[in-house]
């Protein structure tokens, strides 16, 4: 499970399995029970939330379209 970066206490990481066919460009993120899955690409979007609030779901998409090059980059390495 490759960690990407850590974040105010998020931990931003995506599953080495990742679906056969593998699923597209998205990113997870955990902290404490709570979990969120965004799309990259198109444009980032959640995909699903599990326990977050509204507020903290914007806070994640600005810190993920922040830091889009840096887990693009990291999924290629991973995975291509």
């Amino acid at each position: 499970m490759p960690e990407v970066f850590r974040d105010r206490g998020f931990r931003f990481f995506f599953y080495s399995n990742e679906g056969s066919p593998r699923e597209p460009l998205h990113i997870h993120v955990e902290k404490e029970d709570l979990e969120a899955k965004f799309w990259l690409e198109p444009a980032v979007s959640v995909a699903y939330n599990d326990g977050f609030n509204a507020r903290t779901l914007r806070d994640l998409h600005g810190i993920n379209e922040a830091n889009k090059f840096r887990i693009t980059r990291a999924w290629n390495e991973h995975f291509i």
